[in-house]
């Protein structure tokens, strides 16, 4: 937590979160060291543990806060208003574009697989992140279709669990048309008929 600190003391801490970040987007979590952070970030073991009492858990921990923030900020601002067609096609660039340009180093996905298991804190973070992502899409199924929430909740369940595939094969082939094919055909039922309302 960087409650209390100063604004150089935030960004310094800021600093030390990004370079873990994408360190464990080109390393993996595991391969990740705290030695690794300090050569990164050029900070001594005991700025490190000024900032992060606990550790590397801490750190992890940080960097599992900050990579579920990006997640979502990524698809802003159409993940806030779904109610037409347009801004589910303009949703749909902004994830593609997102994985496309992460490829095979998507942050969520070594987090979830490395992390999601062995730490409750961070899995509590990636748990809270599925359900403001799924709510966000379950609030756009509902505004296009109209359909009854049981049916839409289903609905949007599908389709991030259709992202979240995606990515999968994104990470063991580095390609983005398993995804693009699969998010297409997952939002395509709700594709309003010809001459009626977007």
């Amino acid at each position: 937590m960087s409650t209390g600190l100063t604004a150089k003391g935030r960004a310094t801490r800021q600093r030390i979160v990004d370079a873990t970040a994408l360190l464990t987007r080109q390393k993996g979590v595991a391969e990740t060291t705290l030695d690794d952070v300090r050569a990164a970030t050029a900070t001594s073991q005991s700025q490190l543990f000024h900032y992060f009492p606990g550790g590397r858990a801490d750190i992890l921990l940080a960097v599992t806060e900050h990579e579920a923030g990006q997640v979502l900020a990524a698809q802003r601002p159409f993940l806030d208003d779904l109610s037409t067609w347009e801004s589910w096609q303009a949703w749909h660039q902004a994830v593609l574009s997102h994985y496309t340009e992460l490829g095979q180093r998507c942050p969520l996905g070594n987090l979830t697989t490395e992390l999601g298991k062995s730490s409750p804190e961070s899995r509590t973070i990636l748990s809270t992140l599925f359900d403001e992502w799924e709510q966000a899409l379950l609030r756009g199924v509902r505004s296009l279709t109209g359909e009854e929430t049981d049916v839409a909740h289903a609905r949007a369940q599908s389709i991030l669990a259709t992202v979240q595939g995606g990515v999968v094969l994104l990470q063991v082939t580095g390609r983005t048309d398993y995804l693009k094919a699969a998010l297409t055909a997952a939002i395509a039922p709700m594709r309003p008929a010809s001459g009626e309302a977007a």
